[in-house]
């Protein structure tokens, strides 16, 4: 009731304006003599009045598009900050640093995704790249993540997770089907028979082993010393919807992460990006880069890399790009209680342990 008072007036006036804008027009052509005769001053005169209610209801509808921007701006970030929520600088001894770059001019989320839990299975990340990007992509993104939030609690191998990412996927299609059916008299902008998500996951557990399960997803980049290194160069699964997943699933070993080095997960988009020559950028060379920069934090990878790539494009990017920056900053030989999980997902105070003085990752 007290939005429907609240609404009303902001109508009200909308309508009001212009229409008293109308009535000074029509007021001014039928009652004033000025208006009524045919020499050169009066039409200049008559102009001037008619210029005046037009510039007067344009500006109108220009604050009215206006207000109306704003209003979706703010329920984009909201649905930004539901999607993918801020991380946490730290989780479970991992120093972590996340940002995205949206296709879409103006838009703050789009078709990728990723999330770092700490779970009794040890820390599990995954990163993901739906077809499309913008509003289009949102839903399946979201379909994804929740299935994910849920699921690296519940199942203790990462193959059962994969396959719960599956389903929820399938499930996620099925419906928009039912939505995009031909009797609804329109054709689909993306077809479901042409969906699909590229999905990485990984698993690092508390000795520094990392296991991987990957879904036509591009091979995250490890950074150890003064070397840049793909993680693995084994070749990877398709993506989700075009084929089913295999029957085994086993997760595959893919070496340590030893204490100082990096995980640098990241979408399609970055190294898809083209200057104005049609050049590719270069993450490998970018993260080469910020190597040199000493102590080499995962927030300052994550700012000298997004500075390169803005300086290599020459505007917005034609896909969106994520990237994700893990460092393993746990101390040898410390115990294995996990801290900083997400959402109070480790019980106890350890769930709860955040630096004071540090700020989560935000998405730029």
């Amino acid at each position: 009731m007290i939005r429907i008072k609240a609404v009303f007036p902001r109508r009200l006036l909308a309508l009001g304006l212009p229409t008293a804008w109308g009535a000074v027009a029509m007021t001014y052509k039928l009652t004033c003599p000025l208006a009524q005769q045919d020499g050169l001053g009066a039409r200049v005169a008559t102009s001037a009045v008619f210029f005046a209610v037009g510039t007067g209801l344009i500006l109108h509808v220009r604050q009215t598009l206006l207000r109306e921007l704003r209003q979706i701006r703010r329920v984009a970030g909201v649905a930004q900050s539901v999607l993918l929520r801020p991380l946490p600088p730290r989780i479970d001894g991992l120093n972590i640093a996340a940002a995205q770059l949206s296709a879409d001019r103006g838009a703050t989320v789009g078709g990728d995704l990723y999330e770092v839990i700490a779970t009794e299975h040890g820390v599990r990340v995954v990163m993901g790249d739906v077809r499309g990007h913008g509003i289009t992509a949102l839903g399946t993104a979201a379909a994804l993540l929740g299935s994910f939030r849920e699921a690296v609690h519940d199942e203790p191998d990462l193959g059962r997770v994969l396959r719960r990412l599956d389903r929820a996927f399938a499930r996620h299609l099925r419906e928009r089907s039912r939505e995009e059916h031909p009797a609804g008299g329109r054709e689909p902008e993306n077809p479901v028979a042409e969906e699909f998500v590229t999905v990485l996951l990984l698993e690092i557990r508390r000795d520094g082993e990392v296991r991987v399960l990957n879904c036509g997803h591009p091979w995250p980049y490890l950074m150890s010393g003064t070397t840049v290194e793909p993680l693995t160069r084994a070749a990877p699964l398709p993506p989700l919807g075009p084929f089913p997943l295999p029957p085994d699933l086993s997760a595959a070993p893919a070496g340590r992460l030893l204490p100082g080095d990096s995980l640098v997960l990241y979408t399609d988009g970055a190294e898809d990006a083209r200057d104005a020559h049609g050049r590719f950028f270069s993450l490998r060379a970018a993260l080469a880069g910020a190597l040199h920069t000493q102590p080499s934090s995962p927030q300052l990878v994550l700012r000298t890399v997004l500075t390169a790539l803005r300086r290599h494009m020459t505007g917005t990017p034609s896909d969106d790009i994520a990237l994700l920056v893990l460092r393993n900053d746990r101390a040898q030989g410390r115990g294995s209680r996990p801290s900083g999980a997400r959402g109070g997902d480790i019980s106890g105070s350890a769930a709860r342990a955040r630096p004071a003085t540090t700020q989560p990752t935000t998405h730029l």
